[in-house]
């Protein structure tokens, strides 16, 4: 399977649902690409539960984009890494650097979100 990435978004929230393999220099690619034309947002999610192989470059990915993030005042969070990105993450020490969330925490930054544009609008029907 190759890698591909479907995105959505709500306000200033992204989520990007990763499948498939990430390491060849397509992926890369795809994925650096596909979070860094989001350097708009406050939140990028990437979900990783679809991923099915993570290699050294993949992980060097994630530690670019996470620097990236850091230096843009973006947060960028994994989420529900599939069994074998998770053993990666761990075995690499990276949970301890890159953010690692649950399904939970995301839903809330959506309604976080959601919430925050509600209130904008209407303050702006007011006006």
């Amino acid at each position: 399977m190759s890698f591909y990435i479907s995105t959505e978004q709500i306000g200033d929230v992204a989520v990007l649902q990763c499948a498939g393999r990430v390491g060849g220099p397509e992926s890369l690619t795809v994925l650096k690409e596909a979070v860094t034309n989001l350097s708009q947002l406050r939140v990028i999610v990437l979900d990783l539960s679809s991923v099915e192989m993570l290699d050294a470059r993949g992980l060097g990915m994630l530690v670019f984009l996470h620097n990236w993030a850091c230096v843009s005042g973006i947060q960028v969070k994994l989420v529900n890494p599939s069994k074998l990105a998770r053993e990666m993450l761990e075995v690499t020490g990276l949970t301890s650097v890159l953010h690692v969330s649950s399904v939970l925490d995301v839903i809330d930054m959506f309604c976080t979100s959601h919430h925050a544009i509600a209130i904008e609008n209407a303050n702006r029907a007011v006006a």
